[in-house]
């Protein structure tokens, strides 16, 4: 599988600041757009998507872990983010536990030449069975750099 090739150093971060889930989404949009995986004139709009997302449902899928996930219209091919926050973040979790581990996942509202909606719920698989492994959990929490977050999704590739 090679989903982790998805995964830009740019648009990755060991150490989010932000102590709020919105603040900490914001964030996460904002390093998508100064990576250049994202085009700025769609921040708001993603940005807007994900906090509706939130009210809707949490995406604290428990063990510390959310999944931060919606479509955008104007995407051609899927956008992923991986960060740790510094702080646990209150996220309403299913387990009620604070999350500092986020895949986030923007997608095209439709099929593109650059995007497959059944890869999309492979690659929405794969990150939830990362999520799930305790080890994966522990090192990503303990990278110090980018480059230790994306080997380990290289290295979880098989997962």
């Amino acid at each position: 599988m090679t989903f982790w090739k998805e995964f830009k150093s740019k648009s990755c971060s060991s150490r989010i600041k932000a102590s709020v889930k919105e603040q900490v989404l914001e964030e996460v949009v904002d390093l998508l757009v100064k990576g250049g995986e994202l085009e700025a004139s769609l921040r708001d709009d993603v940005l807007n998507a994900l906090l509706a997302r939130e009210l809707l449902a949490s995406t604290g899928v428990g063990m510390n872990v959310a999944i931060p996930h919606v479509k955008i219209k104007g995407l051609e091919r899927a956008i992923c983010s991986l960060c740790v926050t510094k702080e646990d973040i209150d996220w309403n979790a299913v387990d009620g536990e604070p999350v500092n581990i986020l895949f986030t996942v923007l997608r095209p509202e439709r099929a593109t030449d650059e995007h497959d909606p059944e890869e999309h719920i492979k690659r929405m698989s794969w990150i939830a069975r990362l999520g799930r492994e305790a080890d994966f959990r522990r090192f990503v929490q303990g990278a110090k750099t980018k480059a230790e977050m994306l080997s380990l999704l290289k290295e979880m590739s098989s997962v």
